[in-house]
């Protein structure tokens, strides 16, 4: 099987810091649509556009979810998802590097490796837009239009009954990274993924430290589909003219392409095994509640990392949720 380039996905991440701010709506965002859709042509598959028109609490914005279809041995499916757009400011240029770049530029590489790959369910790979709030705050519904879009729809023409499972990959590129469990996200991916990452030793970026995310992955487990949501929100340039291609690193791609790729075989036995044992569906749906936070609260400080930052993430005692916006 082919493996994750971090060079090919930082080549990815560069050009599209290189369009500029590339918020919803924007002509910024379709130069990267088109960026995307070429490069995933370029790897022998095609993007279909989900489009519609949001109204948003600035404005009505049309928004794209680009969805890529890599057939398995079955036709039950995993998605793999991130979003694309980045935050709208005016104050100052966002590009976004790690913030709707990393993610895009991530997607892109694992699809060149899940092309060349027999896999045993189907991989849909979503790139979403629409993630980020359009007002300056995190509020309401003013976030994550793509993903709910995506699972309205879904809904609406049958095919969620064959979505097992959501990993959903945001703000990897950290140059620091400290990738903490979401408390929202389902507990057996959340295992897997971090067993994953253990094994490989690469446990000193996935952290045994939890934390409660809201982000794309809210819409999909609100609809019962089991989710894990793969973040470092623990990211000093966050929200900020910082979040450049200095602020992150290639290898950060690479740790996180290498944790994916290594738990993906455990994800897709863990699925075709419940799939011959219930006939049908995985999985029931599980109570959820989403909670909300203001406080930020420091972590602390692991040995080997040299800086020392503070988000709106908090140990688990605390029981806190940090927005992902």
């Amino acid at each position: 099987m082919a493996k994750f380039d971090a060079g090919r996905a930082w080549e990815h991440l560069r050009q599209l810091v290189a369009i500029g701010p590339r918020p919803s709506g924007s002509p910024a965002i379709e130069q990267t649509r088109k960026y995307i859709k070429e490069q995933l042509a370029a790897n022998g598959l095609t993007a279909v556009e989900q489009v519609w028109d949001d109204q948003t609490p600035l404005d009505k914005v049309r928004m794209v979810n680009l969805v890529v279809t890599i057939p398995g041995a079955r036709k039950e499916r995993i998605v793999i998802a991130g979003h694309y757009d980045t935050k709208l400011y005016r104050q100052f240029r966002f590009v976004g590097a790690s913030d709707g770049g990393s993610s895009a530029a991530f997607l892109l590489e694992l699809a060149r490796v899940l092309r060349a790959r027999k896999n045993p369910l189907t991989i849909e790979l979503l790139f979403l837009d629409g993630e980020e709030a359009r007002m300056p705050e995190w509020n309401g519904t003013d976030n994550t239009y793509g993903s709910r879009h995506y699972v309205d729809l879904a809904k609406r023409d049958g095919s969620l009954a064959s979505l097992k499972a959501l990993l959903l990959v945001d703000m990897i590129g950290d140059r620091d990274l400290a990738i903490r469990r979401d408390t929202n996200s389902t507990p057996w991916l959340t295992n897997v993924i971090w067993e994953t990452a253990r094994r490989q030793n690469l446990d000193d970026y996935f952290i045994p430290d939890s934390t409660r995310i809201e982000d794309d992955h809210l819409p999909f487990l609100a609809a019962g589909i089991p989710s894990v949501d793969i973040i470092d929100l623990d990211y000093e340039a966050w929200h900020t003219a910082k979040d450049s291609l200095d602020a992150v690193s290639a290898r950060s791609l690479q740790v996180v392409g290498d944790v994916v790729l290594g738990a993906l075989p455990t994800i897709e036995t863990h699925l075709s095994k419940t799939l011959v044992l219930t006939g049908h569906r995985i999985g029931a749906r599980r109570p959820y509640r989403v909670l909300k936070a203001r406080a930020l609260v420091p972590r602390q400080k692991r040995p080997r990392r040299a800086m020392f930052k503070m988000k709106r993430a908090s140990p688990p005692a605390f029981s806190t949720l940090t927005e992902a916006h």
